[in-house]
C-alpha cells in the first residue's frame, strides 16, 4: 500500500459570529452545525457529531469504545468534565491471566478479548445530554441524522478509505463472523464508495427508544457479552449493568496567564500540563519555530512528563494519584533542571510502551451563547479488538491493553478497574477572567499531549491562528520498550538541517515522516474565541462581539464550519 498523500494546498481559518463545529469528517461537521442552527447547544451538536463519526469512521470510534468530555458553561464560566471510560470485567484478574500464560513479558495480543473493558461511550452521550444539553431535543432527534446516514449510506473519504483498508484484516478472520458487517463483500470500501451500516442504525434506534439502558441491558448488551466470551474474555452482563459515567473536576496548569484544562487521571492530560510547566522555565520567545533548539527543549520536556505519567497515572478510585504534587511548579522546575539544552539527556524508561495511533476522533463545538464542548471518542487501535457483536454494527475497543501486568504498578490490572487512558480533550481559559479562550485537541494515542503542547505553543509563542497552528509540522516521541530507548519522529516540513542537529545532540531521529504516515502526528481541531493568541493578554481580547476562529487538521478528511 503506497503512502502518497501530498500536502499541496493551504487553508484559511474559518471565522464566524454564530456557532462553530470542527471535526475530522465534513458530514459530521455539517450535521453538528445543523443542530446549532436549530437552537441546540454545544453538547447537543457534539453528540450528533459523535454519532455521525461512528458511522463514517468506524475504525477510529464508536459505541464499542470510550469517551471523555469537557464542557464550558458561559453563564458560570465553569469547566465541567465527564469520564466515559469503562472498567475491567469483575472476573478478570492477574491470577487468571497468569494461569493462561500471560504476564508483563507476554501480554495478551492487542486483539484479544481480554482487552475489552466496558464500553463507556453510550452512557457518556446520554449523560452529557442530560446534564448539559439544551433539553430542546430528545436523544432520538440528536441521533436521527446518523441513523439516516447509516441507512442510506455515505461516500467514504480518502484518508478514511486508506486506514479502513490498511486495518481491514482484523475484520476478515473466521473467528470474527460479524466483522463482515463493517466491510463491503468482505473488503474495505474504497475512496468514494458508498458504505451503509443498517445494524448500527438499529443500535442507534435502540438508544433512541431506551436511552443508555438500551445499550447496557437487553439485546445489545447480550451481543457484546456473547462476542467477548466466545473469544476468551470474561466480560459479563453485570459488568455492563454496573457501568456509570463519572463527573470529574478537570485539572489545569497556568501557562503565562492562560489556564490550560485537561481531564484528570485515569486520563493522560496531566502529561501536557506537566510539559507546559517544565517548558515555562525556558525562554522560548528567543527561539525560532521548529528549530533544533526549540524542538530539543520540547522533546525533553515531553519525555520527562511521560516518565512521571506512565508510572503514576492510574484509576484514582483504586490507587492514590499524586496529581497536585506532580503538577506543582516546584516539581516541574526541578524537572526542567534535568534538561541539558545541548544534549539529549532524558533517559527515563517509563516501563510501558509509549506508542501513537490514528484510531480516535477529536471534535469540538462552540455555540452562539459561548458554551463549548471539547469531546473525544475512541476504540484505541484500529477497529479496537476488531470483534463485532452480532447485529450491532460496531467493533469493540481494546482499551484494556493499556493496563500494566506488573504487580505493584499503580496501573496494574485489577478487577473492576479503569485502565490508564490516552484520550484527552482540552480547553484554555483566561487565568484572570475565566473567559473561554479556546477549545482544542489532537487525537492519536500517546501523541495527544504532545500535540496539545505543540499547537498551543504555536498560537501563544508564535502568534499562529488556529489553522496555522494545526498545519505546522510536528514532532512525536515514542518510547520503544524492546530497545529501552526513545525515538523522535519528525514530520516532513521540519528541515533536514534541524533533523541532523537533533541527531548530533543524541536523539534517535526518524526523518522525514511523509504521506499517510503523517497519521503518527494525530489529527486536531481548534476553535478560539477571538484573537487572544496575538497578544497573550486576555484583557485585550475584543469582547464587544462574539467572533470565533477555527481550524481543522489537514492530516484528516475533516473541516471546520460556522455560521
Amino acid at each position: 500500500m503506497t503512502s502518497s498523500l501530498l500536502f499541496q494546498s493551504r487553508r484559511s481559518p474559518v471565522i464566524c459570529t454564530g456557532g462553530c463545529v470542527a471535526s475530522s469528517q465534513p458530514l459530521a461537521t455539517n450535521i453538528g452545525l445543523d443542530i446549532l442552527k436549530m437552537g441546540g447547544n454545544a453538547v447537543d451538536a457534539a453528540v450528533a457529531v459523535a454519532a455521525v463519526l461512528n458511522v463514517t469512521e468506524p475504525f477510529s470510534t464508536g459505541l464499542g469504545g470510550d469517551s471523555f468530555c469537557l464542557y464550558y458553561e458561559k453563564k458560570t464560566k465553569h469547566v465541567y468534565g465527564l469520564n466515559g471510560s469503562g472498567r475491567s470485567p469483575k472476573a478478570l484478574t492477574i491470577d487468571l491471566l497468569e494461569q493462561q500464560g500471560f504476564d508483563e513479558s507476554n501480554l495478551p495480543p492487542l486483539h484479544h478479548a481480554h482487552n475489552v473493558t466496558v464500553p463507556g461511550t453510550a452512557a457518556l452521550w446520554c449523560d452529557a445530554l442530560s446534564l448539559y444539553g439544551s433539553a430542546k431535543f430528545s436523544i432520538g432527534e440528536i441521533l436521527q441524522p446518523a441513523i439516516s446516514l447509516a441507512e442510506q449510506g455515505f461516500p467514504v473519504s480518502e484518508i478514511t478509505a486508506y486506514h479502513w483498508k490498511k486495518e481491514a484484516s482484523v475484520l476478515q478472520i473466521p473467528s470474527n463472523p460479524h466483522g463482515k458487517d463493517l466491510l463491503i463483500h468482505g473488503e474495505a470500501p474504497g475512496h468514494g464508495h458508498i458504505f451503509r451500516n443498517p445494524f448500527l442504525a438499529e443500535t442507534f434506534k435502540e438508544l433512541s427508544r431506551s436511552g443508555k439502558r438500551g445499550f447496557y441491558e437487553g439485546r445489545i448488551a447480550k451481543a457484546v457479552v456473547e462476542t467477548v466470551q466466545k473469544n476468551g474474555g470474561t466480560l459479563a452482563l453485570e459488568d455492563l449493568r454496573n457501568h456509570a459515567t463519572e463527573e470529574v473536576e478537570p485539572i489545569y496548569a497556568t501557562y503565562k496567564g492562560v489556564k490550560v484544562w485537561e481531564m484528570p487521571p485515569n486520563g493522560q492530560g496531566i502529561t501536557a500540563l506537566m510539559a507546559l510547566n517544565i517548558i515555562e522555565n525556558f525562554n522560548l520567545r528567543g527561539l525560532d519555530h521548529n528549530s533544533a533548539d526549540y524542538l530539543h527543549v520540547l522533546v525533553e520536556a515531553v519525555k520527562l512528563s511521560f516518565s512521571d505519567t506512565l508510572w503514576f497515572c492510574a484509576d484514582p478510585s483504586c490507587v492514590p494519584v499524586p496529581t497536585q504534587e506532580i503538577l506543582s511548579k516546584a516539581h516541574c522546575r526541578k524537572r526542567s533542571e534535568l534538561i541539558d539544552t545541548q544534549r539529549a539527556s532524558v533517559r527515563y524508561a517509563p516501563g510501558d510502551p509509549c506508542q501513537t495511533g490514528n484510531d480516535t476522533v477529536y471534535y469540538t463545538v462552540m455555540d452562539a451563547e459561548g458554551n463549548a464542548c471539547s469531546f473525544i471518542n475512541s476504540i484505541y487501535f484500529s477497529f479496537g479488538t476488531g470483534l463485532v457483536p452480532e447485529g450491532c454494527g460496531f467493533s469493540l475497543h481494546n482499551r484494556g491493553a493499556n493496563f500494566s501486568l506488573s504487580p505493584g504498578h499503580p496501573n496494574c490490572l485489577a478487577s473492576g478497574k479503569r485502565p490508564f487512558h490516552t484520550i484527552i480533550p482540552a480547553m484554555a481559559t483566561a487565568a484572570d477572567s475565566e473567559d473561554l479562550l479556546c477549545t482544542f485537541g489532537v487525537m492519536g494515542g500517546f501523541m495527544q499531549p504532545q500535540g496539545h503542547v505543540q499547537v498551543l505553543l504555536n498560537m501563544m509563542e508564535f502568534g499562529m491562528n488556529p489553522q496555522q497552528a494545526l498545519d505546522a509540522a510536528r514532532f512525536c516521541v515514542e518510547y520503544v520498550k524492546k530497545e529501552d530507548a526513545w525515538q523522535l519522529f519528525l514530520e516532513d516540513g521540519i528541515s533536514k538541517e534541524t533533523a541532523e542537529d537533533l541527531k548530533a545532540r543524541g536523539h534517535n531521529v526518524q526523518w522525514p515522516t511523509t504521506g499517510f504516515e503523517r497519521c503518527k502526528f494525530g489529527r486536531g481541531q481548534i476553535i478560539t474565541n477571538g484573537t487572544w493568541w496575538e497578544s497573550w493578554d486576555s484583557s485585550k481580547t475584543n469582547k464587544s462581539c462574539h467572533v470565533l476562529w477555527a481550524g481543522s487538521d489537514p492530516r484528516g478528511d475533516g473541516c471546520a464550519m460556522g455560521y
